[in-house]
This record gives structure tokens, C-alpha cells and sequence, in this order.
């Protein structure tokens, strides 16, 4: 019998795939971060330089990447307008969820928002993104590094389906353990959506904050970068029960993966429009920018759209709302095109017949198929 995790099933190359991306992942994402605050800005290119340890590391930075969690774990804490159920898990049991991260981002601005106003220096934020960046992919090791040993006492029906292979340093990429808590306290659904997500719009309102600084005014293209950005995290956590049919909740374990992804690679590589264009200002006139946000409209339309069935199957196949769609509507564009394709391959084959002749019939017995091979 094939164990769980075993080499035949193993994700990101098996170990060492997961080794290489331990590296790989805060290389680039200190990478991303060096090149947008460059002259050049080239993505491809070398780092403009490397930095010395004194640069990356600050006590002050650990601590506010410290408080800032700390802040989130007690606005997790706070009464939930709504307590979810999560799927069933192997041993027929649901795990609750507090329904309350869109209240966290609501009271998360009235804080920063009394700061601001108290004399909190938060266009200052921009300048230490490195030693933050830093100072939390250290906490996402360490961390992980718990997660991964809090697993080893974990019962068999609480690991994940892939991060058990018996490979350490694949299961601590991976993570063991599917849903870790102290109480009810859930270490991954909190990682999800909370202290990433709201630290990328906070990050984006210093560096706004730090443009006005700099030149006067935020621009045009920063106050849609701001805009859009925050429409989608207030998205993400006033739909934050839909997280819950999500592959990282359900089947993903808690390990490195997750917790750098959540903690640093989403705060600090999600912002690096606001960053660019705080080092490259980009002028942006009032009809482009309408444009902008009407393709934005469309593709958050969309965007919603999908999501929300998606979630609804997910949760209950059976929902009249997605169980079968009865319609042709929705596929008029699959026949449209279809139909057009079709018709359109046999006037260019009437055409290079007449043009071409016998070269064409020669052509044609070398390749006999018109549009999709061994089938037409």
C-alpha cells in the first residue's frame, strides 16, 4: 500500500523543489522589492544591489510586524457578526470560523486612521519595507518551523493530504498539519485573509501618504492603484466565508508555503504597483484613467460573478443555482465561434484551391486536417 505523500504524489519537485523554493521565494521577493525603488527597474536584470545585513535587519521592525500581528489575532478574538462551519473533515467533524474580517479591516482603518491624526508617522512606513519584509520572512520560518513540530503530536486524521510524506523539509514547505489551533483559534484561516491582506492596503496608504509628501498630491494612477486594490481586499473579507471551500483551507497543510505567502510575499510583492509608482511616477490623464476603470468594473463583474458560483457549488452541488446549466445563453460565444471557425476554414479552402491548384491537393495529403488534428 502507497502511503499518503509518497514520492509518486509529491508537489513542487519533492524535496528538492521544496528546498530551492525556501530560497527561491524570499530571493525574489527581496528581488521585487529592490528593483522597483531602482532607476532602471528592469525585472530581468540583476538587482540593483545587494544589501548589507544592517540594511535588512531592525529590532523596530520585528516589533511592528509583531504588533501588527498581535493587533490582528485580537481583532480575530472580538465577537464575529457570524460563526460559519467549515467542510467535513476524515473524521466526519466541522470546524467553526468567526465571520469577522471585513470588521477587522473596518476597525483597522478607524485605528490607523486616529493614529494618522495622533501624529503617526506613517508615510515613514515605505522606507523600512525592507527591514519589514526582512523582519517577517524570519517570523514565517520560525513560525513554520512551530507549525511543522506542533504537527508531529498531531492524531493521523488532522494532517493534510500531501504534507506528510516523512520528507522533513517537504513537509515543512507543505506544512502537516491541516487546520492547527490552539482552542479555537485557527492559525491558518487567520493567516488567510487578516494581517496579509490589511497590511497590503496599509502599505499602499503609506506609500500614497508618502507621494503627497513628496510631490504635493498623490497622482491619478496612485489613487487607482489605492482604489482598486482596497476594493478587492474589502472583497476577499466581506465574502470571507467563501475562503472556507478554498484548496489552502481544505486541503493545503499549515507550513512554510502558506505562512511566508500570507505573512510576506502578499503585503509586500501585491504592493509593488504603489511602490513603482512611487519611484516612477506615471502620468495618467482623466479619459485613460475612466477607461481604466471601466475595464476594472467589468473584470471585478466578472471576477465576483465566478467566485460566488464557485463557491455556492462548491458548498452544494445540488444548488438549483449551478446544479446544470439548462441554458444555451451562456454558450453563444462556444457556438458562435464554433460555427464561424467552420465556415471561415472552408472559403480559405475554396480560395487556396483556386489560387493554388494542384499544389494546393499536395499540400493538403501532407496535412489532411483543417482545424483540430485526427479529428476534422
Amino acid at each position: 500500500m502507497v502511503p499518503q505523500g509518497s514520492r509518486a504524489e509529491l508537489e513542487f519537485g519533492g524535496p528538492l523543489g521544496a528546498a530551492a523554493l525556501l530560497l527561491l521565494l524570499p530571493a525574489t521577493m527581496f528581488h521585487l522589492l529592490l528593483v522597483a525603488r531602482s532607476g532602471p527597474a528592469r525585472l530581468l536584470g540583476p538587482p540593483p544591489y545587494l544589501p548589507e545585513l544592517e540594511e535588512l535587519w531592525s529590532p523596530w521592525a520585528l516589533l511592528l510586524c509583531l504588533t501588527w500581528l498581535g493587533l490582528q489575532a485580537t481583532l480575530y478574538l472580538l465577537p464575529a457578526r457570524k460563526v460559519a462551519e467549515g467542510q467535513e473533515l476524515k473524521d466526519k467533524s466541522r470546524l467553526s470560523y468567526p465571520i469577522n474580517g471585513f470588521q477587522a479591516l473596518v476597525l483597522t482603518a478607524l485605528l490607523v486612521g486616529l493614529g494618522v491624526l495622533a501624529g503617526l508617522p506613517l508615510s515613514a512606513l515605505p522606507e523600512m519595507l525592507l527591514p519589514l519584509a526582512f523582519a517577517a520572512t524570519l517570523i514565517a520560518f520560525i513560525f513554520s518551523l512551530l507549525l511543522y513540530l506542533k504537527a508531529l503530536v498531531a492524531p493521523a486524521s488532522a494532517l493534510a493530504p500531501g504534507g506528510n510524506s516523512g520528507n522533513p523539509i517537504y513537509d515543512f514547505f507543505l506544512g502537516r498539519e491541516l487546520n492547527p489551533r490552539i482552542c479555537s483559534f485557527d492559525f491558518k484561516y487567520f493567516c488567510e485573509l487578516r494581517p496579509g491582506l490589511i497590511g497590503w492596503v496599509l502599505i499602499n496608504l503609506a506609500l500614497l501618504m508618502q507621494e503627497a509628501e513628496l510631490r504635493g498630491s498623490p497622482s491619478l494612477a496612485m489613487w487607482l492603484v489605492n482604489g482598486f486594490q482596497l476594493l478587492y481586499v474589502g472583497d476577499a473579507l466581506w465574502h470571507e466565508e467563501a475562503v472556507l471551500t478554498t484548496m489552502d483551507i481544505i486541503h493545503d497543510g499549515f507550513g512554510f508555503m502558506l505562512a511566508f505567502g500570507d505573512l510576506a510575499w502578499v503585503p509586500f510583492t501585491y504592493s509593488l504597483q504603489a511602490q513603482f509608482l512611487l519611484y516612477h511616477p506615471e502620468p495618467l490623464g482623466l479619459p485613460l484613467a475612466s477607461v481604466i476603470c471601466l475595464i476594472n468594473a467589468v473584470g471585478y463583474y466578472i471576477f465576483r460573478g465566478a467566485n460566488s458560483q464557485k463557491n455556492t457549488f462548491r458548498k452544494n452541488p445540488s444548488d438549483p443555482r449551478v446544479a446544470g446549466v439548462s441554458h444555451l445563453l451562456p454558450y453563444f460565444y462556444l457556438l458562435y465561434f464554433t460555427a464561424l471557425l467552420v465556415h471561415r476554414e472552408a472559403r480559405d479552402e475554396q480560395q487556396c484551391l483556386r489560387k493554388y491548384g494542384l499544389a494546393w491537393h499536395a499540400y493538403c495529403r501532407r496535412v489532411p486536417y483543417r482545424i483540430v488534428p485526427y479529428i476534422y
